[in-house]
């Protein structure tokens, strides 16, 4: 209501306006709540696939049937409402995954069961992406925390966090050139060459192998030094790549000397990362929209933008910060009334609570939040069977994404990839999606007891 606040009309129960709306989706959302919690438990995991084969039919049908809405094919309009299956289909890719888990000896120690976990979670990204919608697919990438909690190795983990930190590297420091390199690549290649010798050091056991190879970059990396100062440049990206494989065959002997297998996650990392920031150009020029790399750079900070890409970002900095402690009070805030920030019912919510609530309010929300979370942690490790631990982490993980990513969109941290506020922001689809995935949590949670007791 505040949100979305106009002076010429101050009903909270007028219909035609969004807190009308979302009032009707609340009390809808009561009922389907109830409907929830009288199905029988055990449904829930027996038609886990069916459910989730259905969703996976729906996304596909969106792509052809769905209305361009600000360049998304994303939702299907039903007579006067319209639903987004992209929200839905987290709940049944949810169940579909702690169904996988809950099979006899099932565990992430082989490779065709690594294959079929990513083919439940990669499906539905792709379909979403079909019909672009980015900022919905990446929710799904949450769920590998899940896998971690599962026994998934934390190499992945350890391999994404330098995947995301060689692509902000690369890409946010690109103004000035090293050896004819940009120099984000310059310290990209330094840090390869830091997580090969940490590797090395870490797996061989083998001070020496870690210090030959330490030698061979510091030697080498000062004559190419020395030759720059006398006016010899050697093109950076073919030294760094050619003195990175001559290391990495160097541990390739030593591997077949020394028959340390997991030197070979070593080497397979160091070429991997190799490949990965030659491919960041590619992808971030060709790959990815135009306002996509907007967002991008105006989230590093290479460009402001602030009448464009940053100018949702900037108008709901301002708003929030103009709260101070305290906040502007109920209905008074001036930003978010005079419909400075767009958005401001929906993604940038937040901003609203920032500027009238101030301070305070803003703490309130957060802490709130991570009361939630740790309750479904809590939850979640008290369940019985593998299908309701697994289920529970899966909720917990798109809580933990959609309140991290919404609110350091607001305030600048990430890029604007349009992702709600749970229970905060306007929408049906995204308030019965949240819906679903908890109420059913609590009836899985609810049949502990008969479990435990068999």
């Amino acid at each position: 209501y505040a949100a979305s606040y106009d002076y010429d009309n101050a009903s909270m129960f007028d219909f035609s306006e969004f807190s009308g709306k979302q009032l009707r989706w609340v009390g809808l959302s009561f009922i389907l709540g109830l409907v929830l919690l009288l199905i029988d438990y055990r449904i829930y995991e027996a038609y886990s696939y069916p459910i989730y084969l259905g969703f996976l039919l729906l996304l596909v049908l969106t792509i052809f049937i769905a209305p361009d809405v600000k360049g998304s094919h994303s939702w299907i309009v039903l007579g006067p409402m319209s639903l987004q299956p992209a929200e839905f289909a987290k709940c049944a890719t949810a169940l579909a995954l702690a169904k996988i888990f809950s099979g006899y000896n099932f565990a992430l120690n082989r490779p065709s069961n690594y294959l079929k976990v990513f083919a439940i979670i990669f499906i539905p990204i792709f379909l979403i992406l079909a019909q672009r919608e980015t900022g919905s697919a990446l929710i799904y990438l949450s769920l590998f925390f899940v896998l971690y909690r599962e026994g998934m190795s934390g190499l992945i983990l350890f391999g994404a966090f330098f995947a995301v930190l060689y692509f902000v590297v690369a890409i946010k420091f690109t103004e000035t050139m090293i050896l004819g390199i940009p120099s984000g690549e310059f310290w990209v290649y330094i840090i390869i060459m830091l997580v090969l010798v940490g590797m090395i050091a870490f797996y061989s056991k083998r001070t020496y192998l870690a210090r030959n190879i330490t030698i061979i970059f510091v030697s080498t990396g000062a004559i190419v030094a020395i030759l720059a100062l006398f006016g010899l440049t050697i093109s950076g990206k073919i030294y760094f790549n050619v003195i990175i494989s001559i290391a990495c065959v160097y541990c390739i002997f030593e591997l077949l000397k020394l028959r340390s297998n997991k030197l070979l996650i070593a080497i397979i990392t160091a070429f991997a990362s190799l490949l990965f920031l030659l491919s960041v150009n590619y992808v971030f020029g060709n790959v990815l929209e135009p306002h996509q790399q907007l967002r991008i750079k105006v989230a590093l900070g290479i460009e402001e933008d602030l009448k464009g890409a940053g100018y949702n970002v900037n108008q709901s900095k301002i708003a929030i910060g103009s709260g101070g402690f305290a906040g502007k009070g109920f209905l008074n805030g001036t930003q978010t009334k005079l419909k400075y920030v767009p958005e401001q019912h929906t993604d940038f919510i937040f901003c609203t609570i920032g500027e009238e609530e101030g301070f305070i309010g803003t703490t309130a929300v957060i802490l709130l939040f991570l009361a939630l979370i740790l309750r479904i942690i809590k939850i979640a490790e008290r369940q019985p069977t593998a299908f309701g631990r697994v289920y529970s982490y899966c909720v917990a993980s798109y809580f933990i994404f959609h309140f991290c990513i919404n609110i350091g969109m607001v305030i600048g941290l990430c890029p604007v990839i349009g992702i709600p506020l749970p229970f905060f922001s306007y929408g049906g689809s995204s308030l019965w999606g949240f819906t679903f995935l908890l109420f059913i949590l609590l009836r899985i949670d609810a049949s502990r007891k008969y479990h435990m007791s068999h």
